[in-house]
């Protein structure tokens, strides 16, 4: 018999459930690199209000969305450290674009 009403329960559900389905979508971008070109509009997750403290009974359930972010960001992370290097390293490839380059005429004909 709980002592807990059930909205509450629920609110908190309907939160992490919000919260797991925006770690889910950006485990599938980073899944398909792809589709990181195509990104839809950001709708960043904010608390319903009066949501009061975690029920004990969805910790684990947290615990795990939390897990699931911290792997995410992670990965996104490591990702721009790639990203970085590889402009870094474009960055000093000579394109020809700099300075001039000097001109050869075979006068020899």
């Amino acid at each position: 018999m709980s002592t807990v009403p059930a909205t509450w329960q629920e609110t908190w559900a309907a939160a992490l459930d919000r919260l797991e389905e925006d770690v889910a979508t950006v485990e599938a971008l980073l899944a398909e690199e792809h589709q990181l070109r195509s990104l839809p509009p950001v709708d960043p997750w904010r608390p319903p209000a009066g949501l009061g403290p975690l029920p004990v009974d969805l910790r684990p359930r947290a615990d795990q969305v939390l897990a699931r972010q911290l792997a995410v960001a992670e990965r996104i992370a490591a990702i721009m450290t790639g990203t970085a290097r590889q402009a870094a390293m474009l960055g000093r490839i000579d394109d020809g674009r700099g300075a001039p380059r000097p001109n050869y005429v075979d006068c020899a004909m």
